[in-house]
């Protein structure tokens, strides 16, 4: 069983525990003394990166250093080679000691990836992170007046004189904190919702596993064997589908969709309806969604009707089930994807047919595998192995275009290849396409209820696709398998187990510590509680309740994300944004068009 939380802290602003980097650094008094030191005077120190060339080649790093130095409030400015390196963060924090700077202004790359390690080293000298303010030189300046040397510098002053304004009005604040229920929902029974369930399973957490089918196993259970170990699909899917019965900690939800979804990290209650029982409400700490993909039916492409032209999944019943007469066969690759009204490759296709190909090499004397191509996606060393050995066995490659695609007729495919010059007209028994996998029906409703966003296909989309490729942005989402975008097994199972890492954060420390960047209620008496700061907020962290004044907006800290639509929309001015305030705004942009007066 997964250990109980410490100590209750729903609600409360994070204090310094013993070991954190507030508590090495001297712990409250420390921070206290530096803010306040000397007390009432604002000291700002400005770091501007020359990052190498990637900044200082476009701009004159120097010059704005020397520039700062001299804006109001500015007791310290220096020029850094690499202000993320370990001898820049380390330059940062002596410099917070030494000069007693109590605000500190970096001008370097994006605080997308930077903030928080310029925050970590301020509140580890002893200084509130939230003293810190970020000014981006790079995509703001060096990289968008890359041959305008002059406009570039003088560019980067006004920002850094922007940044500098702002710090001085800016205030410590202390992180959010509230408890987390250590209990999960994951939403798919296919692959990668067994194997996050099982993961997190393991981990001592208690899951609700909800599938809206009669039976786990997702698309796993009409394919035939597995690549490259060979392993029937059916009997590995089955095997993971044992295990999750098995599991005490595992509830299975079957023939069950989730309805409705409200909360936020850490206290989430989905309700979910089945056919066989009464609705009820799931209270869990966080949501992994694993909801998976289907392959499109190719109706009206290359002639398929399901008997002489098959998909890809078709075939593999075929062959699992020993059904395969046909002799002469063609595969076209691509049907429906990679076209204007699907414009994505689908990644898993090529690699799906190279497979079904050399099996029936294997397994069908005499057989004839022509495999027609636009391009080929057999990426890794693995996959290259195969397609090299599809090749060696006998397996036929021809490449077509999109322009002059094949003709399927009479028992019969003409095929034009660019790459010999030449038609080919191919006798046939059986046509075999690839389709792409699409995403499941119902995406759309998941998305709402959750309020995560779906990409232009409809798959769901990450927060970033590099930094955060298993989160959403709403905290305490996940996302993994193919319903994040098409996969292969082994893909979609190491991204089901990064999805039960990642949650199983939270759900370890039972507790979160959200940013105090939030929106508040800074007039009670100017809110009319009309409902539309709720109405447009896409995380759900406002409520209208009912109070002794009457109806009143609400914020829930712990769902808000900071973005400010609820402020734009209040036509009282009733909420601000906490740590962008319109005082804060107000001053950045009199720095600016006060100019070098």
């Amino acid at each position: 069983m997964s250990p109980e939380p410490e100590k209750e802290m729903k609600g409360k602003r994070d204090k310094p525990e013993k070991g954190s980097p507030v508590d090495r650094a001297g712990g409250e008094s420390r921070r206290q003394e530096v803010d306040a030191a000397p007390a009432g005077e604002i000291r700002i120190g400005a770091f501007i990166c020359n990052c190498g060339t990637n900044i200082a080649g476009f701009l004159d790093a120097k010059d704005v250093s020397d520039y700062a130095r001299m804006l109001p409030n500015v007791v310290f400015s220096r020029e850094n080679l690499f202000s993320c390196s370990e001898a820049g963060v380390t330059d940062i924090k002596n410099a917070i000691k030494e000069h007693k700077l109590n605000r500190v202004v970096v001008a370097a790359c994006t605080p997308r990836t930077h903030e928080p390690l310029f925050r970590a080293a301020c509140e580890e000298a002893g200084l509130n992170k939230f003293l810190f303010e970020f000014v981006n030189i790079r995509e703001h300046c060096s990289w968008v007046h890359k041959g305008e040397r002059d406009i570039a510098t003088q560019k980067a002053k006004d920002l850094v004189r922007m940044g500098v304004a702002r710090a001085t009005r800016l205030e410590p604040k202390e992180e959010i904190t509230t408890d987390v229920k250590r209990t999960a929902l994951v939403i798919g029974g296919g692959i990668s919702g067994l194997t996050c369930a099982l993961s997190l399973a393991r981990r001592g957490f208690m899951v609700t596993l909800v599938e809206r089918e009669k039976e786990l196993g997702g698309l796993l259970r009409y394919v035939n064997v597995l690549y490259p170990s060979g392993v029937s699909a059916g009997t590995f899917v089955a095997s993971r589908i044992k295990e999750v019965k098995k599991s005490s900690r595992i509830e299975v939800l079957t023939s069950s969709t989730v309805q409705n979804v409200k909360g936020y990290i850490g206290d989430y209650v989905v309700s979910v309806s089945s056919k066989d029982r009464k609705s009820r409400d799931v209270n869990c700490g966080v949501i992994v969604v694993a909801t998976g993909a289907n392959q499109l039916v190719p109706e009206g492409h290359f002639g398929y009707d399901g008997k002489k032209v098959v998909s890809q999944l078709q075939l593999e019943g075929m062959l699992r089930q020993g059904k395969l007469k046909s002799k002469r066969i063609v595969m076209i690759l691509c049907a429906g994807a990679r076209i204007r009204e699907r414009v994505y490759c689908s990644k898993i296709c090529c690699m799906t047919s190279i497979k079904n190909a050399t099996l029936i090499k294997k397994t069908v004397p005499g057989a004839s595998v022509h495999l027609l191509y636009r391009d080929l996606q057999c990426y890794g060393v693995a996959n290259e192995e195969a397609y090299l050995g599809a090749k060696a066995m006998g397996v036929r490659f021809v490449n077509y275009s999109l322009e002059n695609p094949p003709v399927v007729e009479n028992g019969r495919v003409r095929v034009s290849s660019p790459l010999s010059g030449r038609e080919m007209s191919i006798e046939t028994d059986l046509v075999v396409l690839a389709s792409p996998l699409v995403p499941r029906e119902g995406a759309e409703v998941v998305s709402r209820m959750l309020k995560v966003p779906l990409d232009e296909n409809k798959f769901f989309l990450e927060a970033h696709v590099k930094l955060r490729p298993m989160d959403f942005a709403t905290d305490g989402i996940y996302v993994c398998g193919t319903a994040h975008w098409p996969a292969s097994v082994s893909e979609s199972i190491s991204q089901a187990l990064g999805a039960a890492s990642h949650a199983s954060i939270p759900l370890t420390r039972g507790y979160v510590k959200v940013e105090p960047i939030v929106s508040e209620l800074v007039d009670e008496e100017a809110c009319r509680g009309c409902g539309m700061c709720a109405a447009v907020c896409p995380y759900g962290a406002v409520e209208i309740v009912e109070t002794d004044k009457g109806p009143k907006a609400r914020m829930i800290e712990v769902a808000c994300k900071g973005c400010g639509v609820c402020a734009a929309s209040c036509y009282k001015r009733a909420i601000g944004i906490s740590h962008y305030t319109d005082e804060q705004l107000d001053a950045q942009v009199r720095a600016y068009l006060k100019g070098d007066e």
